[in-house]
């Protein structure tokens, strides 16, 4: 069966990664659930079934035939294989409110809005792993200051804390891709950096230095802070590379006129 480009398919063909992947999830006193997304011919998906003590396993396949390849040969997951587009999906519906932990060998070409999604449920998502193009990985824990630092980074490790598990090489899929790949593993903070009331002000803050990323903040957040505010403060000819996550949460948390 072959991977298909509509759904940004390529299918990891080393078990040793495999099974390093399906083990990176660690906090699982935390919660009963996993939710794969994007099982494919599942790879990842035996060796995480290997872990049925841990935690029951639920599989989200948006590609009908990997739906019927799963059933076929994983008949232990026929009550749990959601089949459909994994961004559309009501996760609170679908584990009744209940914590999981979130893995994948993630599909590359919406790697970027299962991030997003993941931030949209973060209270139900206390751990997340996963492989992604390497340059998506290297942005989520990027640091101020490299050139990997942008949005999703900032906006990711306001709520989650993260690490880079390995890296893995294109010859290690079928068929390879043009971009290596890398996994990573997210541990959600105990107290997240922004509180939820502040989270729409911090996004808006966030995409609005990083869509002018060669501006100075004093034109980038223009619609965020008076004009009085952004040509007093000195702060504000920074251009967003040189903001760290806390600058950019104090912020969010300042008033608007101050």
């Amino acid at each position: 069966m072959r991977a298909k480009k509509s759904y940004g398919q390529h299918f990891l063909t080393n078990e040793h990664y495999a099974r390093q992947i399906a083990h990176s999830l660690q906090l699982t006193d935390m919660y009963d659930d996993v939710l794969e997304v994007g099982p494919g011919q599942g790879m990842l998906t035996k060796h995480l079934l290997e872990r049925k003590d841990d935690f029951t396993l639920t599989v989200s396949e948006a590609d009908k035939d990997m739906v019927t390849y799963i059933e076929t040969h994983y008949p232990e997951l026929s009550d749990r294989i959601v089949a459909g587009d994994f961004l559309k999906s009501k996760l609170r519906e679908q584990f009744d409110g209940r914590p999981f932990g979130l893995i994948g060998n993630y599909p590359y070409n919406i790697s970027s809005q299962i991030l997003f999604k993941m931030l949209d449920n973060y209270d139900l998502i206390p751990e997340m792993s996963g492989m992604f193009q390497k340059e998506v990985a290297d942005r989520v824990i990027a640091s101020n200051g490299s050139k990997t630092y942008g949005v999703v980074g900032v906006l990711v490790q306001a709520r989650y804390t993260g690490e880079l598990v390995l890296n893995v090489s294109r010859g290690n899929f079928n068929p390879p891709p043009r971009v290596e790949s890398a996994v990573i593993r997210l541990v959600r903070r105990e107290v997240p950096l922004v509180p939820d009331e502040k989270w729409g002000r911090f996004k808006h803050i966030v995409k609005s230095a990083f869509g002018m990323r060669r501006k100075m903040l004093r034109n980038s957040l223009k619609s965020a802070f008076s004009s009085e505010v952004l040509a007093s403060d000195e702060f504000f000819q920074r251009r967003p590379e040189q903001v760290s996550l806390e600058d950019f949460v104090a912020l969010a948390l300042r008033d608007e006129e101050a």
